[in-house]
């Protein structure tokens, strides 16, 4: 029981990991349409705190990446990850208290998505880690090539494999 628990402890991790990781391509993205394309990038003075176009692109390309790779670390479980992880949500978080006026709708989404990541963070963090350790090990030692199942008995979600026409 205490081992089911920890590996869907696991899950949170992967699924904040995730997150992370596609908040932080969309910063990106956003930072390179603030930085290459001033045209696209959308605000009005009484509604969105900006001091210039460019600084912001830089500030959204840089905080895109750190997050990118800070997602990287912890879904190999790395306990300084998920420090480092909780500062830069909360810091995400804070952000998109500066852009409620520009962007309400985003904006609640993005808070709200913070929150849940942010529990996933912080709860449980032990066991789950540890968890979550174990799979990536067990996952790469055991790989194999496509037609080998030992991949698809090792997925998260423990899942049989499907059949094949060679199969049948």
């Amino acid at each position: 029981m205490a081992e089911e628990s920890s590996r869907a402890w696991a899950g949170w991790i992967a699924f904040a990991a995730t997150i992370m990781i596609v908040t932080s391509l969309i910063n990106i993205c956003q930072g390179l349409i603030a930085l290459l394309d001033d045209e696209h990038v959308v605000a009005t003075p009484d509604a969105f705190v900006l001091v210039d176009t460019t600084s912001w692109g830089w500030t959204l390309l840089f905080f895109g990446v750190a997050v990118l790779c800070v997602g990287g670390f912890l879904l190999s479980g790395m306990n300084w990850a998920r420090i480092v992880a909780i500062v830069i949500v909360g810091l995400h978080a804070v952000v998109q208290v500066v852009s409620l006026g520009a962007y309400p709708v985003w904006s609640i989404l993005m808070i709200a998505l913070d929150t849940v990541v942010l529990f996933a963070l912080t709860a449980r963090w032990t066991p789950a880690a540890e968890a979550l350790r174990e799979q990536n090990e067990r996952i790469s030692a055991t790989a194999g090539l496509p037609g080998d199942d030992t991949l698809h008995r090792n997925l998260p979600h423990e899942t049989t494999p499907m059949r094949t026409f060679r199969d049948t």
